[in-house]
């Protein structure tokens, strides 16, 4: 883990005009976003955390970690055969993404260095281009990895319910108010969002 964005007190005192913002961020103040300055890690755990639930992504987590030997890289995830990611409870689509992943990596035919250089939609393109990794992955990596201050998950369920309990809302929230948010909150769309989550959930998400 790593000391919060540099961009965050900024941030923090520029949301605060949002009257709800300003709330969330008075009952939040004992921890911020934070990186784990690994992006492989993070593809996996996106990829492992797919379409279930926090507590099965963990200890699907939890074995694939013992599977490497507690040493989660490219080269080891390599070696590893897909008859024994699937015994990790990984699904076969998910093994390939994971595996595909590991040998892109190790043959350098994905860069994970020249994401520094690129703009948000750009960056979530090149991405979106590794197997299993859609959109919503892709702006986690931004997130969590990089720390892009600017990111708007509108795909998000929990930022959605977020939005709904915060703003009084139906849910889902129409996507004219949550885009109308996206400009209240922009620059710092990213540190809304780590707010709207905590509020949900008091534990900090982290990918």
């Amino acid at each position: 883990m790593s000391k919060p964005p540099i961009y965050w007190s900024k941030a923090v005192k520029f949301l605060s005009k949002d009257k709800i913002m300003k709330k969330l961020i008075s009952k939040y103040k004992d921890k911020t976003l934070t990186t784990r300055k690994d992006i492989f890690l993070s593809l996996c755990k996106s990829i492992i955390g797919q379409q279930i639930s926090v507590a099965a992504a963990n200890s699907v987590f939890r074995r694939f970690k013992k599977e490497c030997r507690g040493k989660i890289n490219p080269k080891i995830v390599n070696t590893i055969t897909s008859a024994r990611l699937k015994k990790c409870g990984l699904s076969r689509q998910k093994v390939r993404g994971i595996k595909e992943l590991a040998k892109k990596f190790v043959n350098k035919t994905f860069n994970p260095r020249i994401i520094k250089k690129m703009g948000d939609e750009e960056a979530i393109l090149y991405l979106s281009e590794l197997r299993q990794i859609g959109r919503w992955s892709a702006e986690m990596i931004l997130l969590f990895t990089y720390n892009r201050s600017n990111i708007w998950p509108v795909q998000d369920i929990g930022l959605l319910r977020a939005i709904s309990n915060n703003y009084r809302k139906s849910y889902l929230p129409p996507m004219s108010y949550v885009n109308l948010l996206k400009k209240r909150f922009s620059p710092y769309c990213s540190v809304a969002t780590w707010y709207l989550w905590r509020s949900i959930d008091d534990e900090p998400i982290q990918y």
